[in-house]
């Protein structure tokens, strides 16, 4: 224990692991065919946080612009990447090209805004405050981008014949999918908002439990959570909002005719 830290053993962590065998015996018990994906799933969490943890020490060590310029880049391309994978045979070249600009273009804006005016971080490539504070806004955005295209091209989909009718009426494609835009721009931030309410009475955020655990005064944690809660906010309404402000036009061509977005 130091400065109030109780630090864990490998075999204090093994211990949590009872939860794994009894989550496992009730998969058994109750018949769920799930046991493998559970262990499959615990075995990945295990490993790659031990080897992000390693990584991420040398590199709070040894902090250097190329490199964390290098994670921000990595975490870019497999949060693109993600979506992509969850949309396969669903997206048009030109709806792919405006995930994979809004995504980077949406998070890096917020990103560096809250480091820059907010935290004022010095260095503003200091890994110890870059990389966490990235992933969090970086990740939460991809969720909100993923709903809003999961939105937009269901929507799309089943709405062909009012979207087609609009248009017949002469409405312009951008008005045509106005209702669309709106539910979609709705259901990507929307568990962001929830966890805003929830957040404090129902539970307490990981970064806050984190920090607190790591001998963070309250009110310090209390601050720096709230002030990450409103960047993640801004990060997926801002990267939402790129997205949609273009990606509806993919499903028109050219003389503002509806398409089949394949």
């Amino acid at each position: 224990m130091d400065n109030g830290i109780i630090d864990l053993s490998i075999w204090q962590l093994l211990l949590a692991y009872i939860f794994v065998i009894i989550v496992l015996g009730i998969l058994k018990l109750r018949a769920i065919n799930r046991e493998r994906e559970l262990i499959i799933a615990t075995l990945r969490m295990s490993v790659q946080l031990i080897i992000v943890g390693f990584l991420l020490t040398w590199v709070i060590e040894n902090p250097h612009p190329l490199i964390t310029t290098l994670i921000i880049i990595i975490m870019q391309g497999f949060a693109i990447y993600t979506v992509f994978s969850k949309f396969k045979g669903q997206l048009n070249p030109t709806l792919k090209r405006v995930i994979a600009a809004a995504l980077p273009g949406g998070t890096l804006i917020v990103l560096l805004y809250f480091l820059f005016v907010v935290i004022r971080v010095e260095p503003i490539y200091d890994p110890q405050y870059f990389i966490p504070i990235a992933g969090m806004i970086v990740g939460n955005a991809m969720t909100g981008i993923t709903l809003g295209v999961h939105t937009m091209v269901n929507r799309f989909t089943s709405d062909t014949a009012q979207v087609s009718e609009a248009l017949i009426l002469g409405a312009t494609p951008k008005d045509a999918s106005k209702s669309i835009i709106d539910e979609a721009f709705d259901s990507a931030i929307m568990p962001t908002i929830n966890n805003m309410l929830g957040m404090g009475i129902i539970f307490l955020p990981g970064m806050m439990t984190g920090q607190i655990l790591s001998g963070v005064l309250p009110v310090t944690a209390i601050m720096y959570q709230i002030g990450i809660m409103l960047g993640i906010l801004g990060g997926v309404a801002l990267t939402t909002f790129l997205f949609l402000r273009f990606g509806y036009r993919a499903f028109f061509n050219h003389q503002a005719q509806l398409i089949d977005n394949r």
